[in-house]
């Protein structure tokens, strides 16, 4: 049943979709054909993820993979690390919440994440995968053949990892299409991320792992789109068959596989670590500023309070009650200024009495991706490894990308505020 609330939500996909037509190269060029077919993608996708019941327990089958998961990794790690990692206790637990170390039950999943996700490209069932969500990108949302496997492949290996499976192909795309796989990145997660925003958010949203990877997949189009509108297409872009070039992402075999994904998962955790470590220190500073000022309304200043003002009437169009929008503002600034991760982790720790399950719900959605100022850095480097006679190019276009992914997420925590709760099971 339909109610003001979902159509509330209206407004956030205007507002998504009219805030990057303003930012356009040429707002005469606006897509529509390309708008309507990417929120009729995301629509089903969304219907038939939860709408089906096939389709329901598939995913209470990949929310109980990923509890398998987690709790395997925990295993793993409580025996290197001991009671630090949920092993016997040597003392009694006064405080068991403490015990939830991020270091030693999330940073570890992204090492068997890689190392699975490793293992099953090279068995080819995630080739299998990027080739058929690519195919329907292709489609329907009228891509090339190889950027629609790199759109694809982006959301399961995420925002470098992605575009190296057409290396051979980066020379030779237009600026939009290559602006495009930027903001497609920026947009989206990937699978070893998935999985660690999952264990994050288990005990304060239900079916978080599904919720999660439905926000990645269905937000792939949703970049597409905000990346069409503000560089439109070339019009001599022309239409490709698919092909997968792979020489770069090749193991000789399955240990091969489970051995270099886990090297690549031990960089991308020490990335994590290292970042969250200097980010919540710098923004720890500034608050220590901030709250030395005189108050204001009888509130200490900070940089979540501010930023929290700042996007509130971002997070109402999402579909979010008013009351709660300042709390959900300050989760989408943390999450532009200190990482999706540090938001993900401040969004387990609200309580219901600050946001309802709905509201969580959307933010889960509209936190979901790379947009923030520390993968413009990330994308700069990478690419400009990845093809490095476009490298002022890039520079150029970075940083609009990261507007797009920003409002893509939002877009899509747009879309799922105006579904229905009851699809939700809410």
């Amino acid at each position: 049943m339909f109610r003001p609330e979902n159509v509330q939500a209206l407004a956030g996909l205007a507002l998504t979709l009219g805030l990057c037509w303003l930012v356009s190269e040429n707002r005469k060029r606006f897509p529509w054909v390309l708008a309507i077919a990417a929120l009729v993608v995301q629509v089903l996708l969304v219907l038939v993820l939860f709408g089906l019941p096939q389709a329901q327990r598939l995913m209470q089958g990949v929310n109980g993979a990923v509890e398998g998961l987690a709790s395997s990794t925990q295993a793993g790690t409580a025996f290197v690390f001991g009671f630090l990692a949920g092993g016997d206790q040597p003392y009694p637990v006064t405080n068991p919440g403490a015990g939830f170390i991020f270091a030693f039950r999330v940073v570890p999943v992204i090492l068997v994440v890689c190392a699975l996700s490793a293992l099953l490209w090279h068995w080819k069932i995630l080739k299998w995968l990027a080739q058929g969500f690519g195919l329907l990108f292709q489609k329907t949302l009228g891509l090339r053949g190889p950027p629609a496997l790199a759109t694809a492949a982006t959301i399961f290996m995420g925002q470098i990892e992605g575009p190296i499976f057409i290396r051979a192909y980066l020379d030779k795309l237009s600026r939009s299409e290559l602006f495009m796989l930027i903001a497609v990145g920026m947009a989206c997660v990937s699978g070893s991320t998935m999985v660690a925003y999952a264990t994050i958010l288990a005990d304060v949203l239900p079916n978080a792992a599904a919720h999660v990877l439905t926000a990645s997949i269905i937000s792939a189009p949703a970049g597409v789109l905000l990346a069409r509108i503000i560089v439109p297409s070339d019009p001599m872009e022309k239409g490709a068959d698919l092909d997968l070039a792979t020489e770069d992402k090749s193991y000789g075999s399955s240990i091969d596989a489970v051995m270099k994904g886990t090297t690549d998962g031990l960089q991308i955790a020490l990335n994590v670590g290292a970042t969250l470590i200097v980010f919540v220190a710098l923004a720890t500073m500034v608050d220590k500023i901030l709250g030395a000022m005189p108050d204001v309304g009888g509130q200490p200043l900070s940089i979540a309070r501010g930023l929290g003002v700042i996007f509130s009437p971002l997070a109402w169009a999402m579909g979010v009650p008013w009351k709660e929008a300042g709390t959900a503002g300050g989760l989408l600034g943390v999450k532009l200024i200190l990482t999706e991760f540090t938001a993900f982790i401040q969004l387990a720790k609200v309580g219901a009495t600050s946001l309802d399950e709905r509201t969580r719900m959307i933010m889960t959605y509209a936190l979901c991706g790379f947009a923030n100022i520390g993968s413009v850095g990330m994308n700069v480097a990478g690419f400009s490894v990845l093809v490095p006679q476009r490298r002022q190019e890039i520079l150029s276009l970075v940083w609009k990308a990261m507007m797009a992914g920003f409002l893509a997420t939002c877009l899509t925590g747009s879309l799922i505020g105006l579904m229905p709760r009851s699809l939700f099971g809410l």
